[in-house]
């Protein structure tokens, strides 16, 4: 069944069977662009669902003007970027309640500081690497990160990296650029403070 037959059963037909189809057939691109985003599976799981909840909800609206796949990435990715807000806002909100409660205890900033930039002893494991990566990545610009996540994380081309982001060829291009051109410095100061 076609992107746009399976559009138009979930419309005006077996909605239901027609819906499985559709999750069936782009779970693993939506759960793996989150995953570009988030740190972990299971999150990116979760996040697949409000992903695929939205689609149903909003799928009168899509206008058959891209393919289906270029707005289910649009989706995927705008949940991805707002779930990593509420997460940062609540690590914030966190570590303000740890410093106030900690300040009580006798400990300061600088201190607390300390604990969360500590580096690990030794060789740095691939696991670790992997780590820094992602924080790397996730430091980026909103616009730089979403370029460089769906070109290297989900193999799109440029163009279809355009089509998702609804910008320019060139556009995406500066951005790759400047993200990797980004990438390497913050790696190389990582390196260099360890």
């Amino acid at each position: 069944m076609t992107d746009q037959q399976l559009v138009h059963e979930i419309l005006y037909g077996n909605s239901q069977k027609a819906f499985e189809l559709l999750v069936e057939k782009y779970q693993r691109l939506v759960v793996m662009t989150c995953r570009g985003f988030l740190s972990n599976y299971a999150d990116a799981e979760d996040l697949a669902q409000e992903v695929f909840i939205e689609v149903f909800q909003s799928l009168h609206r899509f206008r058959n003007e891209s393919k289906l796949s270029t707005w289910l990435y649009r989706i995927a990715v705008n949940k991805s970027l707002n779930f990593v807000r509420r997460q940062k806002r609540r690590r914030i909100f966190e570590s303000l309640d740890r410093l106030f409660s900690d300040k009580a205890n006798g400990h300061n900033l600088h201190d607390l500081q300390n604990m969360s930039n500590g580096t690990p002893d030794g060789q740095i494991q691939i696991a670790e690497d992997r780590k820094v990566l992602k924080q790397v990545i996730n430091s980026l610009p909103d616009n730089q990160r979403i370029a460089f996540i769906l070109n290297k994380y989900m193999d799109l081309t440029y163009k279809e990296v355009a089509e998702v982001m609804n910008i320019s060829l060139p556009a995406v291009e500066s951005l790759l650029f400047r993200a990797r051109t980004n990438l390497q410095k913050k790696i190389l100061g990582k390196r260099n403070m360890e």
